[in-house]
């Protein structure tokens, strides 16, 4: 079962690929330094250091879908 924790959801507009706020900072509309033709590779294996631009905070992205991305730590506060 994937850990809802570590995912992140993004969105790519005209070839750019952006977060709707930011994890660390929430900053609006982030747009991350990953390359459209990145994710089919991170799909397949490859493993892509992504450091945020708005705040430096960095997560290695371990597999993507069409929505979110899934990385190496928790990016959601969990409330209970």
């Amino acid at each position: 079962m994937i850990p809802f924790e570590k995912t992140w959801p993004y969105d790519i507009i005209m070839k750019d690929v952006y977060v709707p706020s930011c994890p660390f900072c929430s900053s609006e509309n982030v747009l991350i330094p990953l390359r459209v033709r990145e994710i089919e590779e991170i799909q397949h294996g490859k493993k892509k250091l992504l450091v945020f631009p708005c705040c430096h905070n960095k997560v290695t992205v371990l597999d993507m879908d069409h929505d979110y991305m899934l990385t190496d730590q928790s990016l959601r506060k969990l409330r209970h």
